[in-house]
């Protein structure tokens, strides 16, 4: 995924508060993932950098089952391509015997989270449990 990490790391959990721009992530080294909220920072390298780097090394050795649960109301196209690569990331330990499942929240009528999520689904060629809420 990123060659510039080296693979040992003790791994923590990752825990980020949300604010207006930025969604709250927590990341439990049990295989319980989330990230919730908005996504619109100004520079989203800057803010999923860390994200990569956890899922990196969390890749390394992961739990049995990973549950990464995305319950995002909105996200810019900074944000998107930097989702698809940590679910890329994800994805990965999936080919290699690994339990993921993907819960992707959407409100109800909201077709743009819905349709992303769909297409994530189509081009990473792993099924997601798509979770309408009120």
């Amino acid at each position: 995924m990123l060659a510039k990490y080296h693979s040992t790391k003790v791994m923590n959990n990752l825990l980020i508060e949300s604010t207006k721009k930025t969604p709250e992530v927590s990341f439990n080294t049990d295989g319980k993932l989330r990230i919730s909220g908005r996504s619109i920072p100004e520079d989203a390298s800057k803010f999923y950098d860390q994200l990569y780097e956890w899922v990196y090394y969390y890749c390394q050795n992961p739990t049995e089952l990973t549950v990464l649960d995305v319950q995002l109301e909105y996200f810019n196209s900074g944000s998107s391509k930097a989702l698809l690569h940590i679910l890329r990331g994800l994805v990965d330990i999936s080919k290699k015997g690994h339990k993921l499942t993907v819960n992707w929240y959407y409100e109800e009528g909201d077709d743009d989270i819905l349709e992303r999520g769909e297409y994530y689904e189509s081009i990473l060629e792993v099924k997601f449990n798509f979770i309408e809420t009120i």
